[in-house]
C-alpha cells in the first residue's frame, strides 16, 4: 500500500503552482524572465532598509526578537493606519491584522469565510494562488468575465440573480494578471450588489500604488464606507511590492464580525507573523522614505512597460494584442489567431525566453492564447533581447 493514502483528500489532486515552476528556469544561465511577478531588487531602498535596521536595534530590540501580538507589532499597524489614510481609507489599529503578506491574509480569509461547497466568485482569468487556496477549502469556484475596464458585474449580476454566492475575490487596481483596473461605475455597482445579495468582497491591492499615471479610482472599502455597506468588503495590501517582499509584511483591514475568528485562525498557524521583520517595516515608516521608494519604482516600471509594450507593438504586432498597462507589473496578451501558449513555451525556453502561458489564470474554459509577461524584473537591455527572442521562436 502507498503511503500516498495518507496524505488528506483534499490535496490528493493538489497542483504545484505553474509559476513556481516556471522559475526553476528563468534560474538557468541565460535566460530572460518575463514570468515572475517579482520586483525589481535593484530598486530596493538600501540605504534606507540599513537605516531602519539599525534603528530597530537601538530602539526596538527585545520586541524585534520576543514573541509578539496575534494581531501584529502595534507601531506597524500605527504606521499601516496612515499609509491607508494616504490612499482614502479610513480605518484603526483594532481593525487591522499584520500578516505574512497578502498571500497568507488570503489563506486566512479563505479558511474563515469558505465552507466545502460554497460558490465563491473569481474573474476569468484571476490570480493562480487564490484558485490553490479555494481548490484547498473545496469550495465551488465559478468565474465571470473581464474585460478592459475589469470584471464584468453585469455578468456577475446575472448570476446572483439564479445563484447564492459567498463570496467574490478580485484585484481591482492593475490586475494580476490581467493588468486592468475596475472601472469607477463598476466598482460603485459591485459594491451596491454585495449588500443587496449579502455576500463578501475580498480587495487584494498588492499594486494600487503603482500607478504611471495621477488618475486614482477609489478602493472598494473606500466606496462601501461610503455607501455605509463596510461589512460587505475586506481589504488586504502588502509591502512586498513597495518594499521588500522578503520581509513578508502584509496586512488585511477587517470588520468586526470577521477579525476575531481570522486572529484565532492565525494564531493556530503562526502564533504571529516575523517579529524582526514587522519591527523593521515599522522603523522603514517611521523615516518617511515609503513615499519617494514609491515614485522611484513608479517611475522606473513605467518607463520599462512603455518599452515593452513599444516593442511587442513593432516585432510581435500582426501575432498579438494588448491593452496598454497604466501601473501594475504585468502586461496581459493574446494571440490574434487560434495558438497555444502553453505548448509554445517550450520553444522560447530554447530560445532563453520564459513567461506564464494565461490557461492557469483560468478557473474554467482557460484562452489558450493568453499568455501574462511581467517587466519588473528584467532589464531594458533584456527587454530588447527578449523580444527578439520571441520573435524568433515564432
Amino acid at each position: 500500500m502507498s503511503n500516498a493514502t495518507h496524505l488528506a483528500q483534499r490535496i490528493q489532486n493538489l497542483q504545484p503552482s505553474a509559476i513556481r515552476e516556471l522559475l526553476k528556469h528563468s534560474k538557468m544561465p541565460g535566460v530572460i524572465s518575463l514570468a515572475g511577478g517579482i520586483p525589481s531588487s535593484d530598486l530596493f531602498d538600501k540605504e534606507g532598509l540599513s537605516l531602519a535596521t539599525e534603528k530597530v536595534m537601538e530602539e526596538q530590540f527585545l520586541d524585534a526578537f520576543q514573541y509578539g501580538l496575534t494581531e501584529g507589532n502595534v507601531l506597524l499597524r500605527q504606521q499601516v493606519v496612515d499609509v491607508c489614510r494616504q490612499r482614502g481609507i479610513t480605518t484603526q489599529t483594532d481593525n487591522l491584522l499584520i500578516t505574512s503578506g497578502s498571500q497568507q491574509a488570503l489563506d486566512l480569509l479563505m479558511r474563515t469565510l469558505v465552507d466545502e461547497g460554497d460558490i465563491f466568485v473569481v474573474e476569468r482569468p484571476t490570480y493562480l494562488a487564490t484558485l490553490q487556496i479555494l481548490g484547498l477549502t473545496g469550495a465551488d469556484v465559478k468565474s465571470v468575465g473581464s474585460d478592459e475596464r475589469g470584471m464584468i458585474v453585469d455578468e456577475l449580476e446575472a448570476l446572483l440573480k439564479t445563484t447564492r454566492i459567498k463570496g467574490i475575490y478580485l484585484v481591482p487596481t492593475f490586475g494580476n494578471p490581467s493588468g486592468t483596473t475596475l472601472s469607477a461605475e463598476r466598482r460603485e455597482k459591485l459594491v451596491k450588489l454585495a449588500a443587496e445579495y449579502h455576500f463578501v468582497i475580498i480587495e487584494d491591492d498588492p499594486y494600487g500604488a503603482i500607478s504611471f499615471t495621477d488618475k486614482k479610482e477609489k478602493t472598494l472599502i473606500q466606496i462601501a464606507t461610503e455607501q455605509g455597506a463596510e461589512d460587505h468588503v475586506v481589504y488586504t495590501s502588502t509591502f512586498s511590492k513597495i518594499l521588500a517582499p522578503g520581509l513578508r509584511v502584509g496586512w488585511i483591514i477587517l470588520p468586526d464580525w470577521i477579525k476575531q475568528k481570522v486572529a484565532i485562525i492565525k494564531q493556530a498557524t503562526d502564533l504571529h507573523s516575523n517579529s524582526f521583520t514587522q519591527a523593521l517595516a515599522a522603523s522603514y515608516l517611521t523615516l518617511s522614505r515609503l513615499d519617494k521608494q514609491i515614485e522611484v519604482i513608479r517611475g522606473a516600471y513605467k518607463q520599462k512597460c512603455l518599452t515593452l509594450s513599444a516593442l511587442l507593438e513593432k516585432e510581435l504586432g500582426e501575432h498579438i494584442q494588448f491593452n496598454q498597462p497604466v501601473g501594475g507589473m504585468f502586461l496581459w496578451a493574446t494571440f490574434r489567431y487560434d495558438f497555444n501558449t502553453t505548448a509554445w513555451l517550450a520553444k522560447t525556453l530554447s530560445q532563453g525566453v520564459v513567461y506564464v502561458p494565461g490557461e492557469f489564470f483560468f478557473n474554467d474554459n482557460p484562452d489558450k492564447r493568453t499568455l501574462r509577461f511581467s517587466y519588473a524584473t528584467a532589464s531594458e537591455e533584456q527587454l530588447f533581447e527578449a523580444v527578439k527572442r520571441l520573435k524568433s521562436a515564432l
